[in-house]
């Protein structure tokens, strides 16, 4: 048996449970994908785009309608090393990557305050454009089910609100483009148990100011991200069901047990209804 053959059969069989099984529920439970979907599976080089490529090839192979997909992967600026790592991984999983160039990290560099933030928010502006001119109405971002629970814990502890990262999106920018998330519900902890059952390794963070700053022996920041991921990992010693409760907790809200909310009317307070009894 070839090596991409192994690695797809390891997700259909090894790792049915915690990872394919899952997989198809969250595009089951939130309609992901539909008949006649184009989608640009955008690939950053890192474990879950390139673990989310190979799910998405397999459920096309396997399921019961027909979808296009585009393996996309946009070069931001990526030194020769990490370019080459990304080309390689491809080959050696079955993916026809095709690649793009832009200057993101050239823009990103000289900014000071939230690079990461700008970085981000550039990148998907690129891809939705490519994938539109390319003919997708959908891009497949690698987000996992450990994302989701720390966006939950960042927006409550840092930016004053509870917020979830959505599993699908309507474009504000790009007309008739969704964003969809097929890893919704799948953890990381057997994202990292698959790369290693397969002996596969990926690029990390490769922007310009990371590696000037390991360049320079500046110690590593620690993000609120990499906060929450240590929070997280602290209260599971306590309670193994943390992450599921916080994830369960968004869909159970209860409005009339809320001070205020927002929606598309505006703002709401409880104040609003009491004495009207409602």
């Amino acid at each position: 048996m070839d090596r991409v053959k192994q690695i797809e059969q390891s997700i259909i069989k090894k790792y049915r449970k915690p990872i394919w099984r899952k997989f198809v529920k969250a595009i089951q439970t939130y309609d992901l994908i539909q008949p006649g979907d184009n989608i640009a599976v955008c690939i950053s080089g890192g474990k879950d785009s390139m673990l989310m490529a190979k799910l998405l090839q397999e459920i096309k192979r396997h399921g019961q309608f027909d979808f296009g997909l585009i393996f996309l992967s946009m070069d931001p600026g990526y030194n020769q090393k990490n370019r080459q790592k990304i080309e390689e991984n491809a080959k050696i999983m079955g993916i026809p990557v095709q690649f793009f160039e832009s200057d993101i990290f050239q823009v990103v560099t000289n900014i000071e305050k939230s690079p990461c933030y700008l970085c981000a928010r550039m990148r998907r502006g690129f891809l939705y454009a490519k994938a539109k001119e390319l003919g997708c109405n959908k891009i497949a971002l690698g987000h996992h089910f450990d994302d989701v629970i720390e966006t939950i814990l960042m927006g409550m502890f840092y930016g004053s609100q509870i917020q979830t990262m959505m599993p699908k999106l309507h474009s504000t920018n790009f007309e008739g483009m969704e964003l969809i998330r097929p890893m919704y519900l799948i953890e990381e902890k057997d994202i990292i148990h698959w790369c290693r059952y397969n002996d596969l390794s990926f690029i990390q963070c490769a922007c310009r100011f990371t590696e000037e700053m390991e360049e320079l022996g500046e110690v590593h920041h620690t993000s609120k991200r990499e906060e929450m991921k240590n929070l997280l990992k602290y209260l599971e010693t306590m309670n193994p069901n943390v992450k599921k409760n916080v994830f369960k907790s968004v869909e159970n809200v209860n409005l009339a047990t809320i001070i205020s909310y927002s929606d598309e009317q505006g703002k709401h307070h409880f104040l609003d209804t009491y004495d009207k009894g409602e």
